[in-house]
This record gives structure tokens, sequence and C-alpha cells, in this order.
């Protein structure tokens, strides 16, 4: 007993094939667009550590670049609009422009900031205590009109510290420390940056 298959040569299965494989383009193309046009969202910055009680969150959207000044209502920024160019992630002598300085942020770095005026030995510990940063996205630099003498800040994160001698400092980068907020931490870096300092005009 003979059985007849569909041949490729046939015009109804060409047809389906081709109608197949347009069909998963488009989803894949849909997809794309999808994935390209929804900005990147960060994990829940919230804790529940009794110590980071006094932690501020907040619910900023990534991927939005501008080239334009951004007025940021935190002192320092803890995220929003920023500029394209990320900063180099080190220890800074000058603050960094908050522009630059919220792309690194994004990208999972954690900063600390301390009034300027702040002793070599607090310095000393301050970078001490991001050399607990695993990932190395690391940033330190003074920062004029500071609410505290020191304030450690992550994408969506920040807190107020009496200075580098507070407890509550490694147990925020314990917590903070893997970049879990930050909508790009997955697969940026800020290595390779650029170094654009603050001024009068753009601080």
């Amino acid at each position: 007993m003979s059985s007849t298959r569909p041949s490729a040569g046939n015009p109804q299965v060409r047809r389906l094939i081709v109608l197949v494989a347009v069909l998963v383009l488009v989803a894949a193309l849909i997809f794309e667009v999808y994935k390209a046009t929804r900005p990147p969202r960060g994990g829940d910055p919230h804790n529940d550590i009794p110590a980071l009680k006094a932690t501020r969150y907040y619910d900023f959207v990534g991927a939005q670049h501008t080239t334009d000044p951004v007025h940021y209502r935190q002192v320092p920024p803890a995220g929003g609009p920023h500029d394209p160019t990320w900063d180099d992630c080190g220890v800074y002598q000058a603050p960094p422009r908050n522009e630059n300085a919220v792309h690194d942020l994004e990208h999972g770095t954690v900063w600390i900031t301390y009034r300027p005026g702040l002793d070599s030995a607090g310095i000393q510990k301050l970078e001490s205590a991001l050399g607990a940063v695993k990932t190395g996205k690391i940033m330190l630099s003074p920062y004029p009109g500071l609410p505290a003498p020191v304030v450690v800040t992550v994408w969506d994160a920040q807190l107020d510290l009496n200075g580098p001698d507070d407890p509550r400092l490694p147990t925020f980068i314990g917590f903070y420390g893997d970049g879990h907020t930050a909508p790009e931490a997955a697969f940026a870096t800020c290595k390779g940056g650029a170094h654009v300092m603050a001024s009068p005009s753009n601080p």
C-alpha cells in the first residue's frame, strides 16, 4: 500500500513554510521593538534592614539620555535623566558633573560623596569601605552642599551618614553593592568613561 507525503516541492508546502518563516520573523521583530522601547528597570531598592531604615527610596526610569543640563532634586542625585557619557569610575578629588555621574549610577555604581574639607584619614576610610564593592563599580568624590557629612548613593536609594566611621556604610554597601537596583547593572560598566567635572554654571 503506497502513501503520499507532502513534498517540499509542493506549492502548498512551500507557501506554508514561507508563511511560518514570515510569522516567526514578524514575532521576533515585534519583540525587539518592544525591548528597545521598554524603559529598563532595576530591582526593588527597598530593604527591611533596621540599620538602614533611614534610607530614602526613589523610582527613576532608566535610559533617559540628554545632553542638556538637568535639575536634580536630590543632593547628590540618585537617578533620573542623564548625559549619554558616563564618568570613569574611581576616586575623584573634585565633584564630577551630576549628569555624567548619574549615568554611572544607572550602570550599578556605588557613589560615596563627602563634604569638602574632609581630612585625608576620613577619605581613606571611605575609599577602604568601597573596596568591599565586589563589582568594582565605585565612585568617591567631594560634593558641596551635602545634607550630611557623607552620603552614599545608588540608583533609586540613598542614605545620609554621620561621617566615614558610620557603621551603616558597610551595611548599605553589603546590600546595594551588587547593583541590583540599577537598570543596566547586569551588562554595563563604569570603566572607560570620561572625566567630566562640575563647573559653576553646571554643578
